[in-house]
This record gives C-alpha cells, sequence and structure tokens, in this order.
C-alpha cells in the first residue's frame, strides 16, 4: 500500500484521545488545525469537532496528502428505537439539516448540502457487520423534541456534527469518503443518556474506537 493511499480523519477530541491511546504512536507532529502521526503507511489525522472545522481539515488534507481513500472513523448519536448502541453505521448519505434558509426555499438549502457517497467500490460481502444508511449531521446534538420531525422528514436513526461536511467536502475533490460511525449513546423524545452524563460518552468512546481500530486493517486490505 503506497504511502499517503490512505488518510484516516478522527473528529472529536475524545475519539482522537482513544485513537491515541489504542495505538500508542511513538511520534505524533502538529499540524495548523490538529495533531497528526504516520503508522503503518497510513496516516493519521485529528481533524477537530464541528462543521467550520470538519470541512477546514477535510479540504487541508486532501490539499496536503492526496490521498486516494479518506476515511473518517468516529461516534454518533442514536436515536432510541431506531438504532442500537454499539451498532456501527457505514454512511451512504449525509445530511446536514441545521439550516434555517428564510429568504428562499429551506429544501433547496438543504438538498444543496445532502450528499450521497458512493460504496459501490466496497467488497460484497462487507467485511464487518455494519449498518448501511443515512447520517444527518449538525453543529448540535439531537434534540428530543425533535426527533418526530427527523425521522418523518429525514429518515433519520442517528446523527453526529462533522459527517456531513467531511462528505460533501470529499464529493467536491473527487475522493473516495468511507464513513464509519459507531453509536455511543441513545436520545428519545424526553432526553439523552448521555446528556449531562459526559463521563458515557467518554467511556463509550473508548469501546466504539477500539472496535473500529481493530477492524480498520481488513477494511483496508479488502478495499485498498
Amino acid at each position: 500500500m503506497p504511502e499517503k493511499t490512505v488518510l484516516i480523519l478522527v473528529s472529536a477530541n475524545s475519539e482522537w484521545k482513544a485513537v491515541k491511546e489504542i495505538l500508542a504512536p511513538p511520534e505524533v507532529q502538529s499540524s495548523p488545525f490538529g495533531e497528526t502521526f504516520d503508522l503503518q503507511r497510513v496516516t493519521y489525522f485529528h481533524g477537530g469537532w464541528g462543521k467550520v472545522s470538519a470541512a477546514a481539515t477535510t479540504q487541508y488534507v486532501i490539499d496536503r496528502f492526496h490521498p486516494l481513500l479518506l476515511v473518517n472513523l468516529g461516534t454518533c448519536g442514536g436515536i432510541e428505537g431506531c438504532v442500537e448502541r454499539g451498532t456501527v453505521i457505514l454512511v451512504t448519505k449525509t445530511i446536514i439539516y441545521d439550516i434555517f434558509e428564510q429568504m428562499s426555499d429551506p429544501e433547496d438549502a438543504i438538498a444543496h448540502y445532502s450528499t450521497e457517497l458512493d460504496i459501490s467500490w466496497l467488497p460484497n460481502p462487507l467485511p464487518y457487520m455494519v449498518q448501511p444508511g443515512l447520517l444527518i449531521s449538525a453543529d448540535r446534538d439531537i434534540v428530543p423534541e425533535e426527533i418526530p420531525v427527523l425521522t418523518q422528514k429525514y429518515g433519520a436513526v442517528a446523527a453526529d456534527w462533522e459527517s456531513g461536511s467531511i462528505a460533501w467536502v470529499a464529493k467536491k475533490n473527487g475522493v473516495r469518503c468511507l464513513i464509519l460511525r459507531g453509536v455511543t449513546d441513545l436520545v428519545n423524545t424526553q432526553a439523552g443518556d448521555a446528556y449531562g452524563n459526559i463521563s458515557l460518552f467518554h467511556e463509550e468512546t473508548k469501546s466504539i474506537m477500539k472496535t473500529l481500530m481493530d477492524q480498520l486493517p481488513v477494511w483496508l486490505e479488502e478495499i485498498v
């Protein structure tokens, strides 16, 4: 596998911390956006949380490293009754839903920042049990009162903060993009089990990232 063929982009601080603890890289370097290191000819990059950082770092790593494959590994929150905690979602479409357009058609604005990911190049059968599907994305956690709208309007089962930006920028650059996100916590119409309990999120993040890092070599062997 040639150098810089694969770049692993990790978003949230807790996710990146878990990756460093799992892999224990001998040398970590800094960039204008976050930390980075090379291990077994794969580049790992901390992209930061939220849409702004996700979009900026995605463009940065594409321009700097010219990867043939951009992989985003991370976590997401699930909607109770729609998905189980621990499920790994293979993202086939992203929708950035926190766009409030009041001067023209708001559906056009949502559609503009929605991205279909081409996963036709993946092996069949897939190397691991994952749930292909939609991930909605916003600079916010899932609001319990909004769950009926999110499920009925978009068919949402889970949400994160960064995948919408990563997928959109990667597609604009013509770069293959694989997004795998594990469900760390669940939200219902009343509350979220990690809301006000961030230690739960940190613990579940360690578990999800361990699973994803354990599976990563097989994914790369199959698809690169």
